[in-house]
């Protein structure tokens, strides 16, 4: 097993703490993603683990050879750690066809013209790019520059893919098609990843397990559903999807059910810890719309509806409130009752 374990790392920069001691376990065949905003330290503890950055404190090994290890002044070289690192801008020699391209890790390995012909081959194959081979990478289209980069990383077949931001430079309709292309090739050759991304739908959708990260800390880390449906915090619940956020004083909380109230509103919910503060949030797809009175709503008028293809965005506003109901259909202007299901009102 050559699981890949990251304990207390702690790195600065000038004056600035961006690791607070951030531990993590990627077991062997799992990809998990480094989930966070800009300058939470995600890419820093990928250049940690890829020895482009030596932190000040703390520990990384894979499959128990150690990488790093601060308290003894062991940080190995990049190039000996064994590892693969795909940049956000794939960073291909642009005078090298696609197959020198994707070769070029093997020949510095020494490998022989026949071996290196062999694997580069199947690989360029395996990700279609097979008949590309003698292309320069300029006369190819970004999505195809993206694979050139991750067969170059797969050829040799490391331990464990460090994948930073791989999907950031393809456009939206190209990305999502990425997305699943991606996580069937990382899981067909049977390797670890670290995966760096600032987008939530895209960690969900290739990892096994997410750590999120904020400030420098670990949020929350747990599978994508575990982030999505329990967050351990407000922020998490924030980060993790599309929500409506109801500000109010708690009027009671017990037993895993809080009440929380406004002006002119009072609404049920969950209680998300021992002491709710009275921060409220709901995914937007779970709150609903009614014409009659509804018991956990509020009465609002419809202030606007945006048409965004698969659905429409309803946008509704009451004293200062705004909440966002998706419909499949544009109602009619007018007052509505927005009713916030107890269960899916999380109050932190």
């Amino acid at each position: 097993m050559s699981d890949l374990v990251i304990d207390a790392v702690r790195k600065r920069l000038g004056a600035n703490q961006i690791l607070k001691g951030v531990s993590l376990t990627v077991p062997s065949g799992e990809i998990v993603a480094l989930l966070g905003q800009s300058g939470s330290g995600k890419t820093t503890l990928l250049r940690c683990v890829a020895g482009l950055e030596v932190p000040e404190e703390g520990r990384i090994t894979l499959g128990g050879r150690v990488l790093l290890d601060a308290g003894t002044n062991v940080a190995l070289a990049p190039e000996k750690r064994g590892l693969a690192l795909v940049f956000q801008s794939y960073a291909l020699w642009p005078h090298r066809t696609i197959f020198d391209n994707v070769a070029y890790g093997l020949k510095l390995r020494r490998l022989g013209a026949a071996a290196i012909d062999k694997r580069a081959t199947e690989i360029m194959t395996r990700l279609g790019l097979a008949e590309l081979r003698d292309r320069f990478p300029h006369q190819l289209s970004g999505g195809q520059q993206q694979r050139v980069a991750l067969a170059r990383a797969l050829v040799y077949e490391p331990p464990v893919l460090l994948l930073d931001e791989p999907l950031s430079n393809l456009d939206a309709k190209l990305r999502e098609d990425a997305r699943a292309w991606l996580r069937q090739i990382i899981k067909q050759a049977g390797m670890s990843a670290l995966y760096v991304t600032h987008d939530q739908a895209e960690a969900m959708a290739v990892c096994d397990r997410i750590m999120l990260l904020h400030q420098g800390e670990a949020a929350q880390t747990g599978t994508p559903e575990t982030l999505y449906n329990k967050p351990a915090s407000a922020f998490v619940a924030d980060f993790m999807g599309s929500n409506n956020a109801l500000k109010g004083r708690v009027v009671s909380a017990s037993g895993g059910q809080a009440e929380i109230a406004g002006k002119d509103w009072r609404l049920k919910g969950s209680a998300m810890n021992a002491s709710p503060k009275g921060e409220a949030m709901i995914r937007v797809e779970r709150t609903r719309i009614a014409t009659a009175a509804r018991e956990n709503a509020i009465e609002m008028t419809l202030d606007s509806a945006l048409y965004l293809g698969e659905r429409w965005e309803l946008r509704f506003a009451r004293d200062g409130l705004e909440v966002r109901v998706w419909s499949t259909k544009r109602p009619e202007p007018g007052r509505y009752w927005v009713e916030f299901p107890p269960a899916d009102l999380w109050v932190f």
